[in-house]
């Protein structure tokens, strides 16, 4: 993985004082996984998947990248336009749009009501939010052509590890369908994790179309472009 890369993903976790690396107060628990639209180069869903790192939430994420034919159109006919993150919660009938609005929204319905002041609504957290966006360069924000997975993927992550989030901006600009399973430090998920992979560390990606698991940031992302890019299959 190249230096340069790794160092600005770093960066962007510094910059959000590695917000969404600790599970927080969990509440209740949500009989079906949530749904999100979202890209990864897009600084207020980094807000929600913060939030989802620390709830310990689950999430169907469809990614959106600028010029993707499949999930922005998709969300333009369910929600009425291509704005996010949007959020879809099977277990309340809830939908909706706006970061805070839904950071506020998880905590209400799966913690304990508490936003943490790195998550709280004002410019602190839109502005810090922003910089770890652009260290980045927008990694993560424009669709490459590829094919879809048969069946979603699933990537075993947290929202501050820096390496976690450059598997997370391949499956983004790839446009790939994934099962985004939140292990950060606390979850009570970790354990079941551990007796599935062998070990605790991520980013971990299991693709049921394929039957292969794996390890390691730089090989999940050469695995995805060699799968799923633009002439394979």
């Amino acid at each position: 993985m190249n230096p340069l890369s790794v160092g600005s993903s770093l960066a962007a976790s510094a910059a959000r004082l590695a917000s969404g690396m600790q599970v927080g107060t969990l509440g209740k628990r949500p009989a079906e996984r949530l749904e999100i639209y979202e890209f990864e180069g897009c600084p207020f869903c980094r807000k929600v998947r913060e939030a989802a790192t620390v709830l310990d939430l689950e999430l169907l994420v469809r990614p959106c990248p600028k010029g993707g034919p499949r999930y922005r159109e998709e969300l333009i006919q369910r929600g009425g336009k291509a704005q996010f993150p949007y959020l879809v919660d099977p277990n309340t009938g809830k939908e909706m749009y706006e970061s805070d609005a839904i950071v506020a929204y998880l905590f209400a319905e799966y913690g304990d009501g508490k936003v943490p002041w790195t998550l709280r609504p004002g410019f602190l957290t839109d502005a810090t939010a922003a910089v770890a966006t652009a260290v980045r360069g927008g990694a993560g924000s424009f669709y490459v052509p590829s094919r879809p997975p048969e069946q979603p993927l699933e990537l075993w992550s947290f929202e501050a590890s820096p390496y976690c989030r450059l598997v997370r901006e391949a499956l983004t600009r790839h446009e790939l369908l994934y099962v985004l399973h939140n292990v950060g430090k606390g979850s009570p998920g970790r354990d079941a994790f551990v007796k599935r992979s062998g070990r605790m560390m991520v980013p971990y990606l299991a693709d049921p179309n394929t039957g292969v698991e794996m390890f390691e940031s730089a090989d999940i992302v050469v695995y995805l472009e060699q799968t799923y890019g633009a002439g394979t299959g």
